[in-house]
């Protein structure tokens, strides 16, 4: 039926895998949390583009590492991906449980 299908699921990686990535540089994290959440506290070394004004053409280009998307809880870094189908193919992941993941799992924040 029209209308039925959904998009394939977005790669979801969790927080330690993240904390790992980046330690080993091999990560370039894009929170799209608006700029106040993202003031509020955020993973360290992330950029912020918000969902509201995201462009998938303006993400940086993250040279050998994987750029992987957060947001608060998981679903505007999926809706950030879903626009990043057509003109990003290549960036396909995200964190799993977002930023809330992230805190709760005891690992360090930046403001």
């Amino acid at each position: 039926m029209f209308g039925l299908s959904r998009s394939p699921k977005h790669r979801e990686i969790s927080a330690q895998e993240l904390k790992s990535m980046i330690d080993d540089g091999k990560a370039l994290v894009v929170d799209v949390r608006e700029v106040n959440e993202f003031a509020e506290g955020h993973i360290p070394g992330a950029m912020n583009m918000p969902l509201s004004t995201f462009q998938a053409s303006k993400l940086p280009d993250p040279g050998e590492r994987t750029l992987i998307l957060n947001c608060a809880g998981g679903r505007r870094s999926g809706m950030a991906l879903d626009k990043c189908t057509n003109a990003r193919a290549e960036i396909d992941t995200h964190l799993a449980g977002g930023f809330g993941a992230w805190k709760k799992a005891g690992l360090p924040v930046e403001r």
